[in-house]
């Protein structure tokens, strides 16, 4: 929201980027992107977005959430670190329940029957 309480559009970015002479984003020459949104760095480590999602909201992996309705971001060094490589290793291992468990999550059913 902005102080006035309203939402962010394309107009009040650009004004707001214009008034504090903030320049305009330029991607790399080479096209690498430092920080990927959450469908990007999905598709880049090839597995669902819900799977990632789940995986930063646990701590697994980090990821940036600043705003409430904002989107996750991931900064690409991240996604080739070894925490990122388990996560996909896990959803390729489980496709049917691609999030998988935490290996240090807890039975609430005891082995004994």
């Amino acid at each position: 929201m902005t102080g006035h309480g309203n939402r962010w559009t394309r107009e009040r970015v650009t004004a707001l980027r214009s008034h504090h002479k903030i320049p305009v984003f330029r991607p790399a020459a080479d096209g690498t992107e430092p920080c990927l949104n959450l469908n990007k760095a999905a598709r880049l480590l090839g597995v669902a977005s819900k799977t990632l999602q789940v995986a930063a909201e646990a701590g697994e992996i980090k990821g940036v959430h600043p705003l409430p309705d904002g989107p996750w971001i991931f900064s690409r060094s991240t996604l080739d670190e070894p925490a990122a490589q388990r996560i996909v290793h896990r959803a390729r291992r489980n496709a049917k329940y691609p999030a998988g468990s935490h290996p240090d999550q807890q039975n609430l059913f005891s082995s004994t029957a």
